[in-house]
């Protein structure tokens, strides 16, 4: 087609990082349409392009390999931007133009796609030089680069974060300058940032980073309320913000499940609120739990983070992060293992690794006393699970059966017998079996007054 086509971004990056990379972005001087609709036609088969004419981009997904591709074409374009918004106005340019609007420098690199000059690296900025001294700093003037698209301050430390780069001082002292510019993106680009920053190796250097920069006070307040170390008569509390900051880089060493890691994050959220100074022994953050649990629904809401029954997970994980750690301070009775396996469910492993993660004690005599009191709640969790098949449970009678047993309306009774039956199996009291939940329905029935009339 007479185009010159260039690999470019983020692809390019990651060849020359080694890192895999499966989205391709293509980009031409001339018609990023045209030049898609005619790469997809060769590829053969029925693949299907997808055009997005008022970005002026089409793209296509590509099974090669045995690996599937996404390749997204555009044509080389320059941008400028109006004050009150991040959407520029965009021209046809060239590809000077197109590299001169990239975020950084290691993204700022195009790669020949052309025959005569295939694999030829155009790199206008030295980002190769940036790639091998792990420098993250912008194209052009920083301040221009970050009040255009503010955007760009959370991709900064996005990358920091997921590659282990330095910002260069210039790069974020202009983040500095720039963050209250951050109130024009989106909640949920916002978001997106902060899951990828959650999912990157060491998701503290991430979260440090939105914190030194005054980022994160916009963006997530209720976290940066946990920084700082108050006294009083000479006794002081731990920051809770860089503890919480280890305790999501040891679940983070654990699972890449993001949604632990949420819970890593915000397994403390509440202590701002339940501070309190006791004369006999110091601070206290009583209830800390409860409240955090309390905030995390409107923590997702506010972050646009999905509502889809995740939220329910985090609540859960921040509610009863504190009962492994009690239990493994005191004597471990069958009761309160078996509690504690009813109240988690499918996630008690979860829950296990979250509190682990917890202990943070540079005491290496405490923590290894913890240790081995966890080591004892999961050796009884496996025990009474096999045993009493509490996970889960369902007490042997429910409320329907109770009202045809006893010919009663929905009443308050009905929930003092279940309540009655699921105590005394979690306290060992009965087995978890039906013919022991019937008989004690039976006598707590008679307790309250009730005859059964369908028996």
């Amino acid at each position: 087609m007479g185009v010159k086509a260039y690999a470019v971004g983020g692809v390019v990056r990651d060849y020359f990082l080694q890192r895999p990379c499966t989205d391709i972005d293509v980009v031409c001087v001339g018609s990023g349409i045209e030049l898609a609709k005619a790469a997809a036609a060769s590829a053969g088969g029925h693949t299907k392009v997808s055009v997005y004419q008022n970005f002026g981009t089409a793209a296509f997904g590509y099974r090669y390999n045995n690996i599937d591709w996404q390749i997204e074409f555009v044509g080389a374009r320059k941008e400028s931007y109006r004050r009150e918004s991040r959407k520029p106005i965009v021209e046809d340019g060239t590809l000077e133009d197109d590299q001169n609007r990239r975020d950084f420098t290691v993204n700022a690199m195009a790669m020949s796609l052309n025959e005569e000059t295939w694999g030829e690296l155009v790199d206008p900025f030295g980002g190769i030089r940036d790639l091998n001294e792990g420098l993250l700093r912008t194209p052009l003037d920083p301040d221009i680069t970050f009040s255009d698209d503010p955007l760009r301050m959370m991709r900064a430390v996005r990358f920091a974060s997921q590659l282990g780069f330095r910002i260069e001082d210039k790069t974020f002292e202009a983040i500095g300058r720039n963050k209250e510019r951050i109130e024009i993106v989106s909640k949920e680009r916002i978001a997106t940032e902060l899951n990828k920053i959650i999912m990157s190796p060491r998701p503290s250097v991430g979260f440090k980073l939105l914190e030194l920069s005054g980022l994160l006070k916009l963006i997530f307040p209720e976290l940066s309320k946990l920084k700082g170390i108050e006294t009083v008569e000479g006794r002081g509390h731990k920051d809770n913000f860089y503890h919480t900051m280890e305790v999501l880089d040891h679940v983070a060493e654990k699972s890449d499940n993001m949604w632990l890691r949420w819970a890593a994050l915000l397994h403390d959220i509440g202590k701002p609120y339940t501070k309190r100074y006791d004369e006999r022994i110091g601070w206290t953050f009583h209830g800390h739990e409860a409240k955090g649990s309390h905030m995390v629904k409107r923590l997702f809401k506010n972050l646009h983070l999905p509502l889809n029954g995740k939220e329910r997970y985090v609540e859960k994980l921040v509610m009863l992060h504190m009962r492994p750690i009690i239990l493994s301070e005191d004597i471990v009775t069958d009761s309160a293992v078996r509690r504690l396996l009813f109240e988690a469910g499918d996630d008690i492993e979860d829950l296990m690794t979250l509190c682990e993660a917890d202990i943070t004690s540079k005491n290496e005599v405490k923590v290894k006393r913890f240790m081995e009191n966890f080591s004892t709640v999961r050796r009884k969790l496996v025990e009474l699970e096999e045993k009493d098949r509490i996970r889960n449970f369902q007490p042997p009678v429910g409320g329907e059966e109770i009202m045809r047993i006893f010919g009663i309306p929905p009443c308050h009774e009905i929930g003092i017998i279940k309540d009655r039956i699921k105590d005394a199996i979690l306290d060992g009291k009965i087995p978890n079996e039906r013919e022991a939940a019937v008989k004690m329905m039976y006598e707590i029935a008679a307790e309250l007054g009730l005859k059964a009339v369908n028996g």
